[in-house]
């Protein structure tokens, strides 16, 4: 197999390994082992390096000029900087981006930048092929889960996003992408390691520096991972909550049969740091004559005391074969005036990309789980199959 058929974050023994995702501290242990350096001159060479992927989008060790010409002959021996393969851009009518994009044969992704979100834009990136929650009104969700992404496979997201609206170097004032909210395809707490190392790259301030307080990592409701999360991050948490009970809410999101509502709350209530500048965003999606009454609007303020929140008011956005439709407009405002009566900030979300179907709740990719034996066969049989 040629390294072109291999996932961009992957290698073989022997081979090229992919730079991106790795840690600082993982890239300076790479280049000493390489190079034969004392730890202070490999963290350097890493600080050097990081700065080139991150801060100024390098793909090619031949623009690293402040590292000597032999040094960057070797790391193009035996590294790489790749990024996912775009496969497919489509922009919306109102400016918004979907890409789709190939992180190996057989495995891709959809993300979505939405501009005037945020400071600037947001991206709103995947964290696994697939999912496995199955919200009834989510079209990722009828897409089984292929895999979880790797960190490499996260960040590359954000590298590949940024390549395309010229980006770099990523401290230009003009900068358009300012925010990064993991709503995209899968559940993020279900791959917790991976989207906290990608955390970890995407923040550092010496490369894509985009502020952990620009960052929102939003959960289905995965109860027993939301402490660590915000201990091992410092993100901002959003809830996909859409019910205020636990029978709508057992068919709407299906993990809630698990972790019901009194334990997603007091969960919440604890998250580190929380505050009123710290608060936590809950998803409501508005669903017509499902979700969407006076009544279950005062049991959303009723639920959420006590807990430093906004809401987000989501109008459903349909995709082929979805069973619900969307509030009306005029039953959507009567249910924020009652939760912004209640104090609670309570935006109600313009939905973007619909046309190219990239709003909340539309994304989903053509990926399906292989056993290794399907793949190896496709391989075998050639371009014919």
């Amino acid at each position: 197999m040629s390294t072109a058929e291999l996932s961009f974050s992957e290698t073989r023994a022997g081979s090229r390994r992919n730079l991106v995702g790795l840690s600082r501290e993982a890239l300076a242990a790479l280049f000493g082992e390489a190079f034969s350096l004392e730890p202070k001159k490999a963290r350097m060479r890493a600080s050097q390096v990081w700065r080139w992927i991150y801060h100024f989008g390098a793909t090619d060790f031949d623009r690293m000029t402040d590292i000597g010409k032999e040094m960057r002959g070797g790391l193009a021996e035996r590294f790489f900087i790749a990024r996912p393969e775009v496969v497919e851009r489509q922009v919306s009518t109102d400016g918004a981006r979907k890409y789709l994009l190939r992180m190996a044969p057989g495995t891709e992704v959809e993300c979505v930048f939405i501009p005037d979100v945020g400071r600037a834009g947001a991206l709103c990136v995947s964290s696994q092929v697939g999912c496995t929650l199955n919200c009834t009104f989510c079209h990722t969700g009828t897409q089984k889960l292929v895999r979880n992404l790797t960190a490499a496979e996260i960040v590359g997201q954000v590298l590949a996003v940024k390549d395309d609206l010229g980006e770099w170097p990523s401290n230009r004032e003009d900068r358009r992408l300012s925010n990064i909210v993991f709503m995209g395809m899968g559940e993020p707490l279900y791959n917790l390691d991976n989207v906290a190392a990608a955390i970890a790259v995407i923040a550092d301030g010496d490369g894509v520096s985009i502020s952990r307080r620009r960052i929102t990592v939003s959960t289905s409701g995965v109860v027993p991972e939301i402490p660590r999360l915000g201990e091992t991050t410092n993100a901002m948490l959003a809830i996909s909550l859409h019910a205020t009970n636990d029978a709508l809410r057992d068919r709407l999101v299906p993990i809630n049969r698990k972790y019901p509502i009194a334990e997603l709350l007091a969960a919440c209530r604890a998250y580190p740091d929380l505050s009123n500048a710290r608060r936590i965003t809950f998803e409501y999606v508005m669903l017509k004559g499902v979700n969407d009454t006076d009544a279950e609007a005062r049991e959303l303020v009723r639920l959420l005391s006590n807990i430093p929140a906004k809401i987000n008011l989501i109008p459903f956005n349909p995709w082929p074969g979805a069973p619900y439709e969307c509030s009306s407009w005029r039953r959507i405002e009567a249910f924020a005036d009652i939760v912004n009566r209640a104090g609670y900030a309570s935006p109600i979300r313009t939905p973007r990309g619909r046309d190219i179907l990239a709003a909340c709740g539309q994304l989903k990719s053509e990926s399906v789980k292989q056993r290794a034996s399907e793949r190896l066969r496709a391989q075998t049989a050639g371009p014919a199959s």
